[in-house]
């Protein structure tokens, strides 16, 4: 099973489950640029799977994700891209994020641009999620301000001294203030030096190292050196679980000094950990590495959902170990809801896994994908590459009448569906097409040719005509049309191996008047048997 739920689960409850009320499941994303599916693995995906866990042993449960906004801009030649006047957003380097413009000016600015793609479909991954801005935390947040002001005053020393156990060759002086000051000229945060500090009053003295000015600013306006604030977030929100990526993980590296600052400086338990892998980008059969917000890598939350359910990509991770590399390809978005379809008919037991050891695994991360709990009978599903064989060869005008007679016709369906189930189908048939439109492989494109001319049938190899022959004998003594029985009758005929490549590049041609395609058994299931035998007695009639 997906044993690391349960013990993490169990770590939760044994460090926070008796003195918190709220166990706080946490996630962190910096809205650097894309905001990516890579990150639906660990910071949703994780955290609901635990939330899930630890609501079933009747514990009341937040999930939180925080929303690193006041992160400085980099200015990389990717960011720099979105703009049309790359000299004026070098001009925007430094500043926090949520003071960086949008590119394309239909928002306020950079943040709420590229979060929207990511923020606006969470309902599809996660049943409720609360979102929290680092902005919101300085400026509304009494814990997290409470916080600031314990670390720049009497928690100053130690935390030099606890962070400087980690950066042996380049400590920081006694004397710093790890805090950095927006701006208020340049709006820069990440080249203001704080000189002075007024506690009593809240105020912080600052120089700008870039454009030279200097004055003084609240505790609100600005930010914690970034190992403090992670600190910070987990104080004021009281996280009790969050994962972090494998950067995080390393011995004597981040994670390890946070949760050293938390212990033995801020004197309260760090939460719950989980190290996760990234997710790798392929687009034509080419790795493009880690997917990456910032290099603008990989594509977002609603580019998936046009083309499958969200639970499809939450069981591919919830199946993986967390350290385990996984590449994701829109391209192959069939082969990944083949395998969620499988992993739904073996944990509903109507097929087994090859290997049984694995039917715990597949079915706790199938049920663990679940936006709500599963229904007692499994949903009725198309296979998704039967999809795309529908939405391609049923006429447009009462598609869903004509795909539903087709799929009772072929045998795959037996039975009235429930209103739930025809939603599913709608959405499986909306979802091929779209892929079909936007990634599909050329070989999955096919058009039916109502009709075919001699250009056509000059192209058929006359070798293979004997084959055709066969085929129409045997195809025209079925009593079931449908897709099995249309395979077992090709199989049926004998071929050499060159023969065999020109027999279905004939089939190819006479129905979709291109040599090449998917398996084409599914497609000739959907069409009418007339139209399939008169097409093979057209084409055998010109070669008599």
């Amino acid at each position: 099973m997906v044993k690391w739920v349960e013990r993490k689960a169990e770590e939760v409850i044994k460090l926070f489950g008796e003195e918190r009320e709220i166990l706080v499941c946490n996630g962190g994303l910096s809205v650097s640029g894309l905001q990516h599916v890579g990150r639906l693995r660990g910071e949703i995906t994780y955290v609901n799977a635990v939330v899930k866990e630890l609501s079933h042993k009747g514990y009341n449960v937040k999930h939180t994700i925080v929303l690193y906004t006041v992160d400085a801009w980099k200015g990389k030649k990717t960011q720099l891209e979105q703009f049309k006047d790359k000299s004026e957003a070098e001009t925007y380097t430094g500043r926090p994020l949520y003071l960086v413009p949008d590119p394309f000016g239909c928002h306020d600015n950079w943040v709420e641009h590229y979060w929207e793609d990511f923020g606006n479909y969470l309902q599809d991954f996660v049943p409720e999620i609360e979102v929290v801005t680092t902005l919101d935390l300085y400026t509304k947040n009494p814990r997290m301000q409470d916080f600031v002001l314990k670390t720049l005053t009497e928690k100053r020393c130690q935390a030099i001294k606890t962070i400087n156990k980690y950066r042996k060759r380049n400590p920081y002086p006694s004397g710093w203030i790890p805090f950095q000051v927006i701006c208020s000229k340049c709006l820069k945060v990440n080249t203001t030096v704080v000189e002075e500090m007024d506690s009593s009053k809240g105020f912080l003295k600052y120089k700008c190292n870039y454009c030279g000015n200097s004055g003084w600013s609240d505790f609100t306006r600005g930010k914690l050196m970034w190992r403090l604030e992670w600190v910070g977030v987990w104080y004021a929100l009281n996280v009790a679980f969050e994962p972090y990526g494998k950067d995080h993980a390393t011995p004597g590296g981040s994670r390890e000094s946070c949760n050293d600052l938390a212990r033995n400086v801020y004197g309260f338990t760090p939460p719950v950990g989980l190290a996760y892998e990234w997710v790798g980008y392929v687009k034509e059969r080419k790795d493009y590495g880690d997917m990456g917000s910032s290099d603008f890598i990989g594509f977002t939350p609603k580019d998936w959902l046009e083309v499958a359910e969200g639970e499809v990509l939450k069981y591919l991770y919830l199946y993986s170990l967390p350290l385990k590399r996984i590449t994701l390809s829109l391209e192959k978005v069939p082969f990944y809801v083949e395998e969620y379809d499988r992993a739904e008919r073996i944990y509903y037991g109507v097929e087994e896994p090859e290997n049984p050891e694995e039917r715990e695994r597949i079915s706790r991360s199938y049920y663990l994908a679940q936006l709500k709990d599963p229904p007692p009978t499994p949903p009725f599903r198309v296979p998704y590459l039967h999809a795309v064989a529908l939405v391609q060869t049923v006429p447009k005008e009462k598609f869903m009448e004509e795909s539903l007679k087709k799929l009772r016709q072929t045998g795959i369906l037996s039975r009235d569906l429930t209103s739930r189930e025809l939603k599913l189908l709608k959405k499986r048939f909306q979802n091929a097409e779209n892929w079909l439109r936007k990634y599909a492989p050329e070989r999955y494109r096919l058009t039916l040719l109502k009709e075919i001319d001699d250009k056509i049938i000059r192209r058929i190899d006359p070798e293979v005509i004997h084959l055709l022959s066969e085929l129409y004998e045997k195809l025209s003594g079925l009593e079931t049309w449908n897709e099995e029985n249309i395979k077992e009758a090709m199989i049926s005929i004998k071929r050499t191996r060159r023969e065999e490549k020109m027999f279905f590049r004939a089939l190819y041609l006479l129905f979709f008047g291109k040599e090449y395609g998917p398996r084409i058994a599914p497609y000739l299931s959907y069409l009418e048997p007339e139209f399939v035998l008169n097409r093979l007695r057209e084409v055998l009639k010109k070669h008599a």
